[in-house]
């Protein structure tokens, strides 16, 4: 009663500014006495002290993060392939957990999950207050077994919710896709993630297009979660000149900050670039399109990137648990630093705010790439080429989860010519997919789902095209479906203009 009457009195702030850190440590600890001692529930030392961390951590940015170490050796054993997932990467965001990334062919991905997605409930229990890293926890299981998940989509007013049940599956950790032939001596290569293997993963396959007589890269980091920034720096030297300055690490201390320059000629220096990014482009993966923006090195195609630029590191702790800590901001060659603003927004702002501009620090600073373009500030990367892109609509998911798309998907593949030569007909049919697989999955959905709503034009064709994919898989193989949506992808087929202007997208020549 006497610490509350002290709080409450007059002058109260200013005598607790006045206070040593001592002090202000002693006010901590009293509290956790007086819950243990007076709380209506017994609660244990661990659960407040974690709690305490938990919440001192979520107050200083969204990134910073407590990982006990039950969670660290559990997601170990995932890495180590003795666990399985459904494929989806999660984060804590201004209180909501956050879908951050959906691995590719993977449960989630079939289902028609997407970055942004919040997650409500894990089989029927509520996440709210539940950290990251225990969600995430509760995700991997035994391989085969299944989890139903509760999520939420578009606005957090009034917001798509759907429930949809997955398969753990075991998910390969190769992080770069084969290279694929786009056109001639055009390749394309995805990078799923930034991890210890990327680069050599990534080089391989530059160079296995290479030999195959790519002259040109297409390099997709569209839902790229990010990951190990030293990743980001070796992939960066494998397209930059010798002395170039890629980004640098700007933190409170001289130990905290660094910078990455270029050490000898990069191997694919003189390689045409583009690099495809999205909203869901993140942390290490629109670093590395920034840098490349900024180096005139790389024709940037798709939507304005997600906006974090923070690095963390990790601190064990005595007890085998690691707090995560921001200690560092990324500025890109031309002095830009492309996190969005955390602070001072209301919570859910900063999820909702991904792929936007930060319009107060745009206007205030002006950027340019070392050949003079313009390139913008305020959060994220916008691309050189924009491309606008729908959102599925949630039944869409509900429907995917129900069958009803791969039943009527696989059964308008039996009806599609044998012939491998139809396939290039089917994919500039996109008048036949909405017809045909579109129409009766609306027209389902608005009996037995009572959906009213009708999508953009833009998620009507990406919804068409998903159904046409799984067509072309079932009709003409698994190659075929990769070829589909490749040839199909309207971010590919503006970088493939990009390349044919290339030269004078990036000199303005």
């Amino acid at each position: 009663m006497a610490l509350l009457l002290l709080l409450l009195a007059p002058g109260a702030a200013a005598a607790q500014a006045r206070m040593t850190p001592y002090e202000q440590l002693q006010v901590l600890s009293t509290v956790i006495n007086q819950v243990r001692r007076s709380y209506v529930d017994s609660v244990s030392y661990h659960h407040l002290v974690r709690a305490a961390v938990e919440g001192m951590l979520s107050s200083l940015d969204p990134h910073s993060r407590y990982e006990s170490r039950e969670e660290f050796e559990r997601r170990i054993g995932f890495e180590r392939g003795e666990l399985a997932s459904p494929g989806i990467a999660v984060e804590i965001l201004d209180g909501a957990v956050i879908v951050l990334g959906v691995a590719d062919d993977s449960p989630a991905a079939r289902a028609g999950l997407q970055p942004g997605d919040r997650v409500r409930a894990v089989d029927g229990e509520t996440m709210e207050g539940v950290g990251a890293a225990e969600i995430a926890d509760r995700l991997l299981g035994e391989k085969g077994s299944r989890l139903r998940l509760t999520l939420a989509r578009g606005s957090r007013i009034d917001p798509d919710t759907f429930t949809v049940s997955l398969k753990r599956e075991p998910l390969e950790r190769r992080v770069v896709s084969p290279p694929m032939a786009l056109a001639a001596e055009v390749a394309y290569v995805r990078l799923a993630m930034f991890d210890e293997e990327s680069d050599r993963q990534l080089r391989d396959a530059i160079r296995e297009a290479r030999k195959d007589g790519a002259r040109q890269l297409v390099l997709d980091l569209r839902n790229n979660p990010g990951g190990s920034l030293a990743a980001t720096g070796r992939i960066a030297n494998f397209f930059l000149p010798e002395g170039a300055l890629a980004f640098e690490l700007i933190g409170r201390t001289a130990r905290r900050s660094d910078s990455l320059r270029v050490e000898k000629e990069g191997e694919f220096r003189g390689m045409p670039l583009v690099v495809l990014v999205n909203e869901s482009s993140a942390s290490a993966a629109e670093i590395l399109a920034a840098s490349l923006q900024d180096l005139d090195r790389a024709v940037i195609v798709g939507r304005r990137t997600f906006g974090k630029a923070l690095a963390q590191q990790p601190f064990p702790l005595p007890s085998g648990d690691v707090v995560w800590l921001t200690t560092a901001r990324v500025r890109t060659a031309s002095g830009r630093f492309i996190q969005r603003r955390y602070q001072g927004i209301a919570p859910g702002q900063y999820e909702a705010n991904a792929g936007q501009i930060d319009a107060a620090i745009r206007d205030s600073q002006a950027f340019h790439t070392a050949g003079g373009r313009p390139v913008s500030g305020g959060g994220g990367v916008l691309p050189d080429i924009q491309v606008p892109w729908g959102t599925y609509p949630a039944w869409f998911s509900v429907a995917a989860d129900s069958g009803w798309t791969i039943l009527l998907a696989d059964s308008v593949a039996a009806t599609l010519p044998a012939a491998p030569t139809a396939l290039m007909s089917w994919i500039q049919d996109s008048v036949g997919w909405k017809a045909r697989l579109l129409d009766p999955i609306t027209a389902r959905a608005k009996t037995w789902l009572d959906i009213h709503s009708i999508p953009d034009s833009h998620a009507e064709w990406r919804m068409s095209r998903s159904l046409a994919a799984r067509a072309a898989e079932v009709r003409w193989g698994t190659e075929a479906g990769r070829q589909f949506l490749l040839r199909s992808d309207p971010d590919v087929v503006a970088a493939l203009d990009a390349l044919r202007r290339y030269v004078e997208i990036l000199t303005g020549r």
